[in-house]
């Protein structure tokens, strides 16, 4: 079948490419040949014996009832992939993630109705969820979610200072796992995230004291070397420490000696 229709598109091309006009009739495949060839005309369209059917009587649908059965169809993912685009402002590409099943735009719109930032929930979803799911194995399904509630109190928690990001991540694989709240998680495992100016600069001071080749590069004017210093703070917060409170405090102490 498809050596006969490759021969009949490259037979029919040749006759339209030369002017002529395509003879509607039928045609048979000659296999030791590879060709087909002429059996019989069909000069009419009722020569291909069209007719109705007579034990299928014609069916009427009233659009009243077609107009009722569309409007009882739930949102198919292209149309919320649409919504989320336009309403949302997501990108093509996220917003097809979030619709790629029911369960996960069901779970994204629970939660930005507790947390109004449609931008923020999609990439907890994309980035922390997804791969969650997927070191689990399951790829392809929704598998299981978390607390929309959950996931709206945690971002909060960062949004407050809280905790950082880093730890933010921590809480939110323990509370996938768990099913506990972030603020019992948090607390479980003291994450809670250090902003206290005193106590962060006794920590730099002992920071700089054991790192004294990064301090001597920076004093040289290699202003990369600090991130080592940052690096360290955070290491020795256990990732609890203000990242922004940290970099202040500790450009202030490094222009000081």
């Amino acid at each position: 079948m498809f050596l006969a229709i490759e021969y009949e598109i490259k037979r029919q091309t040749e006759v339209l490419q030369r002017g002529e006009r395509v003879v509607q009739e039928t045609r048979g495949w000659v296999d030791d040949r590879g060709i087909t060839v002429s059996q019989r005309s069909k000069e009419q369209a009722h020569d291909y014996r069209y007719f109705p059917e007579p034990d299928l009587p014609p069916v009427f649908v009233a659009a009243e009832w077609v107009a009722e059965l569309k409007a009882k169809l739930p949102e198919l993912p292209d149309a919320r992939r649409d919504r989320y685009v336009s309403e949302h402002g997501l990108t093509p590409y996220l917003a097809t993630q979030l619709t790629a099943s029911a369960e996960i735009g069901e779970f994204f719109e629970r939660t930005i109705a507790l947390y109004p930032d449609p931008r923020k929930v999609g990439n907890w979803i994309q980035t922390e969820l997804f791969r969650l799911q997927n070191e689990g194995g399951d790829v392809e399904g929704a598998g299981h979610l978390p607390n929309p509630e959950h996931l709206a109190d945690l971002i909060k928690l960062v949004d407050a200072g809280t905790i950082n990001q880093t730890a933010a991540k921590q809480v939110f694989e323990e509370m996938y796992r768990s099913g506990k709240a972030p603020a019992a998680v948090v607390k479980a495992l003291g994450l809670t995230q250090v902003s206290d100016a005193d106590e962060l600069t006794r920590v730099i001071d002992e920071v700089i004291a054991a790192n004294p080749k990064p301090v001597e590069d920076y004093k040289g004017g290699k202003v990369s070397a600090a991130g080592r210093l940052v690096g360290e703070v955070m290491k020795a917060t256990r990732g609890r420490a203000n990242p922004g409170v940290v970099k202040d405090l500790l450009f202030a102490r490094l222009d000081a000696l």
